[in-house]
């Protein structure tokens, strides 16, 4: 029973990273050199992530710096970037590729922070349904005699401790990022 409750509460901290993940790449008007992890550079004809043909680094609060380790990369960064959802247009000066983050207008800080919730919510569902599937596995244990009813109501009680920390874990992530968002 216990082993059972370690992988469902596994599987929920897993749901949690991959928000946090998520949120990691949401821009809130500073420069986060996270922003770049989905972007995949053409080098030599295979798909490498960024971080992995140049230095990344950030110079002031809203300009991120690329310096690839070949001159010859700028061209592939610089389409790359283009190509990617960043919505930013990089500047090359023939060394370097330099990324300026506007300021965000209220406007599009009220839509990141409805997309903010929204995935936020998708990962409370997540999170119940992984709670309902550590219930069913409780529900059938107990029909095969594998456990008591005393242990299928303990271990529903604990899973459901368990959904309670995992929710709350969530809405502060999203209190926190709709913060850091909404702050000018």
């Amino acid at each position: 029973m216990q082993d059972k409750l370690k992988v469902y509460e596994e599987k929920m901290n897993k749901s949690l990273e991959v928000l946090l993940g998520e949120y990691g790449t949401i821009r809130a008007g500073r420069a986060n050199p996270h922003v770049l992890d989905r972007i995949k550079v053409d080098y030599y004809g295979t798909p490498t992530p960024l971080q992995q043909v140049g230095n990344i680094s950030v110079p002031e609060a809203r300009m991120i710096v690329i310096q690839p380790w070949e001159r010859n990369l700028l061209k592939a960064i610089e389409k790359a970037i283009l190509t990617s959802d960043l919505g930013i247009n990089p500047t090359n000066d023939g060394s370097v590729i330099r990324l300026v983050f506007p300021e965000l207008t209220e406007e599009r800080r009220k839509d990141l922070a409805k997309d903010v919730k929204k995935k936020g919510e998708a990962c409370k569902v997540a999170i119940r349904n992984i709670r309902r599937d550590a219930n069913d596995a409780f529900k059938k244990m107990e029909k095969a005699n594998e456990i008591s009813e005393d242990d299928l109501k303990l271990g529903e009680e604990k899973i459901q401790k368990i959904t309670d920390k995992m929710i709350e874990k969530v809405d502060a992530a999203i209190d926190n990022k709709t913060k850091e968002i909404m702050t000018v």
